[in-house]
């Protein structure tokens, strides 16, 4: 079985739904992507802010597998991702599940809730990336617990919770 990688690296100053990718990302514990527009410790996602600024933020880094962009021919960032990673199921981690990459260490707080903009990219995109059962299949949230650099060609090691495991919800 292939090494779960680290394929792209992507940040974007401002609120947009895609992100440019990067040669490199500094994770900032409790923080988030340095210079990204979604770190902070609280939460920065504009809908978020809304319902409640002061709310902590646990959507601070975006994890997108690229098997997905494979399946419909887009590029590392665009889906609005900082990490697209390669040979690893996401959406089969655990809440709580820690992923040590590069020199940073995350933790899964649970999955992305893709927003109608997915249409923008390409038209039909927001029902495609629904699993038949209902369950949004567009990446996972996590939060910095340790500093340090992310490049493409990192691996990722995993550590699960104990169990019981608690599967991911919305976050």
């Amino acid at each position: 079985m292939p090494t779960p990688t680290i394929e792209a690296t992507s940040l974007s100053a401002k609120h947009t739904f895609s992100k440019t990718p990067q040669p490199s990302i500094h994770l900032i514990a409790g923080h988030g992507v340095q210079g990204d527009c979604h770190a902070g410790a609280a939460t920065q996602h504009l809908y978020r802010q809304r319902k409640n600024p002061t709310q902590p933020n646990l959507t601070q880094v975006h994890l997108l597998h690229a098997e997905l962009l494979d399946r419909f021919s887009l590029t590392p960032g665009q889906m609005g991702e900082n990490l697209t990673t390669r040979h690893i199921d996401l959406h089969a981690l655990p809440t709580g599940a820690i992923l040590q990459i590069g020199e940073a260490v995350l933790e899964i707080t649970g999955y992305r809730t893709p927003c109608i903009q997915i249409d923008d990219l390409r038209p039909g995109l927001m029902k495609a990336v629904f699993t038949p059962e209902k369950r949004p299949n567009a990446g996972i949230m996590a939060i910095v617990l340790t500093s340090g650099e992310v490049k493409p060609a990192d691996s990722i090691q995993i550590t699960l919770p104990p169990e019981p495991h608690r599967p991911l919800g919305p976050v």
